[in-house]
């Protein structure tokens, strides 16, 4: 992996759907002052460069019934297990993100969960059979923002 040669034409769609993934190529397309055809071909590009990932939508947790947001660090019973316990936790719906992490944790990940009680129902029954030692638990009370990483301009790159 690494950084990839990018141009101004690629910065300014790369801005542009950042702060709207939904935006019409057509409409992109006017912006950047091309046909919609080059835009097509440029998010295609992006996309199987992969540095754009998908055109999701950001659902709000509690609106949907899941009050608890929690960020675990684990410790692994055996560290060489790392590929069968992210086969796991796959498996577990409630677990939307998973890191391998430097520093005291073997692993990180964001899982959110309808309540506490539904949260200590997922450690126990859910995540204590993956081969975990232990784990620490940092709850999320409310997400404060999210936004996508800065698209700095072409020239502030050099």
């Amino acid at each position: 992996m690494g950084h990839h040669q990018l141009d101004e034409l690629d910065y300014k769609i790369l801005k542009l759907v950042a702060s709207n993934a939904r935006i019409p190529f057509l409409e992109v397309a006017r912006e950047c002052n091309v046909s919609g055809a080059a835009i097509h071909q440029r998010v295609q590009k992006l996309t199987n460069l992969g540095i754009l990932k998908g055109s999701e939508y950001i659902i709000d947790s509690n609106k949907i019934g899941f009050e608890t947001c929690a960020y675990m660090g684990f410790y692994l019973k055996n560290p060489g297990d790392f590929s069968h316990v992210v086969e796991k936790l796959r498996k577990i719906p409630e677990v939307v993100e998973c890191h391998f992490t430097t520093g005291q944790y073997d692993m990180f990940i964001k899982l959110f969960a309808r309540n506490n009680r539904h949260l200590l129902e997922i450690i126990h029954t859910k995540l204590q059979p993956i081969g975990l030692s232990r784990t620490e638990t940092l709850i999320s009370f409310r997400e404060i923002f999210r936004r996508q990483l800065p698209i700095e301009e072409v020239e502030d790159l050099d």
